[in-house]
């Protein structure tokens, strides 16, 4: 048998945490930092990041959740950007992104101690490393942003980690926590309830190497605690938190735009073969930028942690649900793929893992390379129309823009004529999407209904048809196709978006 294949799993003697932490945290930092450089080049990189700087200011100026300000996200990045706004100013976004930085380190943190914890000093070195340099690995457009899969990681390695030291209510809240960042985040409860079922009876039962209880609840549990209680714990620590986020913004609201109204968004009638060739085109991209570690994790036989492998694998669902295969979908990989590397790597020469951790580091530089050369002609797109909106418009004027860059109201600084910020949840489009199910009927239940009475309250100054030829024009959109006609008429066209104004004598 391959020596790589019989090295000894017992964890490697530990040296003393503090002496551990100051020489590791400093590199963690720095790699954390150097790997986000490129998110600091552009005011934002994708149209999450416009959607929920348009959100922040919609809630700042008295906006509703869920009523008002809608999208199918939960609510806690939205609070965040604007929490955010109101320390910082909402000019700009490199408060988030210097949050950004922080969510990779802290989440860094966790995976090596975790590792630590099971393998020794340098499988927690290998994990932190390894888990920053391919956090870069898929398109500048999904690694830079300061969006909901980012924030995620480290809610869902807190889960992880204190479900590792049988803090079973600290475990079920950082579960709520992931989940009421990103709906998928709750993927990590399959990790976290396998580590109650298999350790909470018998600690030295399972996959997992645990040194000696660190704290007065673990010590209670690995003494015997029963598995129910474990659970019930779980379930407190998850619901407690999702019930008072439910109660704050209103439960049936909360219900629809987090839970029950995507429906529509996941049907991809007509449209399946493009987004199952994003699916594949991205996992082939992550694997690049994790070969390092995918080789000697292929190459071992065994590799201990059943729950790593379960958290994989429920995060693999978790990046299938919906069925669209967005690039940032793969964030919620990384970190169990970072862990399962240090699995592999622990108990092999060093010079493997330095090989292992170099190649990482070169496809690391690849990606970094990608970031910083990266066109941005959406963006530079999305400017020239702000600009044309903002000549066209007083500051107090409202806007309508139809299209899927809603980050052109966060560039014009103007107010939003609607609550829907996008045409996505108006019509059903989103990217990838042919027009087989894209119309008015295919919107969000009622979104039209409220969208007239959005327009009657405020009608916009300048309405901007940014579709560009997609099946969400105003040609299929009869609602749309008669305002226009009756109340504005063509002033501009930039890059192909047609610029409205209102007509002479309109109401």
């Amino acid at each position: 048998m391959p020596a790589e294949q019989s090295a000894p799993e017992r964890p490697a003697p530990l040296s003393a945490p503090g002496h551990y932490w100051r020489r590791l945290l400093p590199v963690l930092l720095l790699l954390a930092a150097v790997t986000r450089l490129p998110s600091f080049l552009h005011p934002l990189w994708n149209p999450d990041e416009g959607f929920l700087a348009v959100q922040a200011r919609q809630l700042a100026a008295g906006g509703v959740l869920y009523d008002t300000v809608v999208d199918r996200k939960p609510p806690f990045l939205p609070w965040l950007y604007e929490g955010a706004f109101a320390v910082f100013g909402d000019g700009s976004l490199v408060p988030l992104k210097v949050l950004a930085v922080l969510a990779l380190l802290s989440t860094a943190v966790l995976l090596a101690s975790l590792a630590r914890r099971r393998w020794g000093d340098r499988a927690g070195a290998v994990a932190g490393v390894a888990f920053l340099l391919i956090s870069v690995g898929l398109h500048p457009e999904d690694t830079q942003a300061a969006g909901f899969g980012l924030f995620t990681l480290p809610f869902t390695a807190l889960a992880v980690w204190c479900a590792d030291r049988r803090a079973w209510t600290w475990a079920g809240a950082a579960v709520a926590g992931a989940f009421l960042t990103k709906q998928t985040g709750g993927a990590v409860l399959a990790p976290v309830l396998w580590l109650a079922w298999t350790t909470a009876v018998a600690p030295a039962v399972g996959a997992v190497t645990t040194p000696v209880a660190a704290t007065a609840e673990e010590a209670a549990v690995g003494a015997g605690e029963p598995r129910v209680l474990a659970l019930l714990r779980i379930a407190v620590g998850f619901v407690v938190p999702v019930v008072a986020v439910a109660l704050l913004t209103g439960p049936s609201g909360f219900l629809f735009w987090v839970v029950t109204g995507s429906g529509s968004y996941a049907d991809l009638t007509g449209s399946g073969l493009h987004a199952l060739g994003r699916g594949l085109g991205n996992a082939l991209i992550l694997a690049g930028a994790c070969i390092g570690l995918l080789v000697p994790l292929v190459r071992r036989f065994r590799v201990p942690g059943a729950d790593l492998w379960i958290w994989l694998a429920a995060s693999a669902v978790a990046v299938m649900v919906g069925f669209h295969f967005f690039g940032h979908y793969y964030l919620q990989l990384m970190p169990p793929l970072a862990l399962l590397g240090a699995a592999a790597l622990h108990g092999l020469p060093r010079r493997r893992t330095a090989t292992a951790l170099t190649v990482t580091a070169c496809t690391c530089a690849v990606f970094l390379v990608w970031g910083f050369l990266a066109p941005r002609p959406e963006l530079a797109h999305a400017q020239r129309v702000a600009e044309a909106v903002r000549e066209r418009t007083a500051p107090t004027d409202r806007v309508l823009i139809w299209g899927m860059h809603p980050e052109t109201y966060w560039l014009a600084d103007r107010t939003p004529a609607g609550r829907y910020l996008t045409a996505g949840l108006l019509t059903n489009f989103s990217g990838g999407r042919d027009g087989s199910r894209v119309g008015e009927e295919y919107g969000v239940e009622g979104s039209w209904t409220y969208l007239r009475t959005d327009l009657a309250a405020h009608p916009p100054a300048v309405i901007v048809d940014d579709s560009r030829g997609k099946p969400y024009g105003p040609d299929r959109m009869p609602t749309l196709r008669g305002i226009l006609a009756q109340d504005y008429r063509p002033a501009a066209t930039v890059d192909g978006a047609v610029v409205y104004v209102r007509s002479p004598g309109a109401p």
